[in-house]
């Protein structure tokens, strides 16, 4: 047996590996309570199984003793055939166990998408995979399964992850999508069809607003959400900046739709004739106008590379945006749709620097950028920005 020490951010991870049978059951528990002591107060420990060859009723006696002593412990990395022994024993279902993931490689695979949160690439004819950034903890792997599977069983189109994979050091996530292509893939091929693609954009934006989400849901706020994005960039902003930006947040009114919260048009992918949802990562309720201002954001204002985070021409672009915003609204009077459009871009404001939160390694250049763009877009017209939003309670949900 080997047996070693590692602090992870947030646990002390025990490692095992070789063959923990009888023989060396003992010896081995001697030299686990020996290192765990020399820690110190442990909040967190993870028993790391990724080597282990075999275990015996000994060992799994030692692991037993250890979640019985620590109240925070996991054992991590299970193998196979080694979860298989937990499962048969009952021992999975009196401590956590997670079983290994499986390990693949994106190497020569297309990219069909690049957001804050990661990037999606295209194994095959049927599958694609999310792989998360760096720092991107299972908790928030599984939010996002979570998410899916809600949107999912309340009416929404939406791909549903079917396996957990590892990609190097990060997570990923497998969909299984036959012969679906992104939006804005299908409109870089078509321009000609950017009309038809427009309708099926504001169609899909109408079908997801018109969900109620009911209360024992597990979907989140998303106007809490968006609280704690704007305040964990405090880092980069003065705090009156923060403080109008939170302004703009307190004016939108209360909703219970279901939104998506960064549907661009790489985040819709057409299947048949079918716009399906993914990138479920952000997934709140809330009022539909924060929705629309975060595609607003990246549709219309987008800080960056305009053609390689949305995947078509910032003319083409906007004008899907154009159209699908005004199918969106088709049947209200003009006037009332100038208004809406108002709203949408002041509150889209939030979103062009709260997005920031989404990762704390973003290049320094990126950073400037949006600190330097924060009074043309918002300080310069701070005055007009607030008087459009005490109009926002005017957006009554049917």
């Amino acid at each position: 047996m080997n047996i070693s020490i590692k602090n992870s951010r947030d646990a002390v991870v025990l490692m095992l590996a070789g063959r923990l049978d009888t023989s060396a059951a003992q010896q081995t528990a001697t030299e686990i309570n020996a290192l765990l002591e020399e820690q110190g107060e442990i909040k967190k420990l993870l028993c790391h199984v990724g080597e282990l060859e075999y275990i015996s009723s000994s060992g799994l006696r030692i692991l037993l003793s250890l979640a019985k002593q620590y109240s925070n412990f996991s054992v991590v990395e299970c193998p196979p055939d080694i979860y298989q022994v937990f499962e048969m024993t009952g021992f999975s279902k009196i401590m956590t166990v997670e079983r290994a993931l499986r390990r693949l490689s994106v190497e020569g695979c297309e990219v069909i998408g690049i957001g804050g949160v990661g990037t999606v690439y295209r194994l095959d004819d049927d599958t694609i995979i999310k792989v998360f950034r760096e720092g991107t903890t299972m908790d928030e792997v599984k939010r996002e399964i979570t998410m899916s599977k809600e949107a999912f069983v309340l009416g929404m189109p939406t791909a549903i992850s079917f396996d957990v994979v590892s990609v190097g050091e990060q997570f990923g996530l497998v969909y299984e999508l036959l012969d679906a292509t992104t939006l804005s893939a299908c409109l870089k091929q078509h321009p000609e069809r950017v009309d038809e693609y427009a309708r099926k954009y504001a169609a899909l934006f109408r079908q997801l607003h018109a969900i109620e989400i009911p209360q024992d849901s597990t979907v989140p706020s998303a106007a809490h959400h968006e609280r704690e994005q704007v305040l964990h960039i405090r880092r980069y902003f003065p705090q009156e900046n923060i403080d109008t930006m939170l302004q703009i947040l307190d004016a939108i009114p209360a909703g219970n739709r279901l939104l998506h919260l960064d549907l661009q048009s790489k985040n819709a992918m057409m299947q048949g004739d079918e716009l399906m949802l993914i990138d479920m990562g952000e997934v709140g309720y809330g009022h539909p106008l924060l929705d629309l201002a975060h595609a607003y954001s990246a549709m219309v204002t987008l800080v960056g590379d305009y053609e390689q985070v949305i995947g078509v021409p910032r003319e083409l672009g906007l004008e899907l945006w154009n159209r699908a915003i005004g199918y969106y609204f088709e049947g209200l009077p003009a006037d009332l749709v100038a208004h809406r459009k108002e709203q949408i871009e002041v509150v889209s404001c939030v979103r062009n620097f709260s997005w920031l939160a989404l990762s704390d390694t973003f290049p320094a250049e990126v950073i400037n950028e949006c600190v330097q763009l924060f009074d043309e877009r918002i300080g310069s017209r701070r005055d007009y920005i607030l008087d459009v939003c005490k109009t926002f309670s005017d957006w009554r949900l049917d």
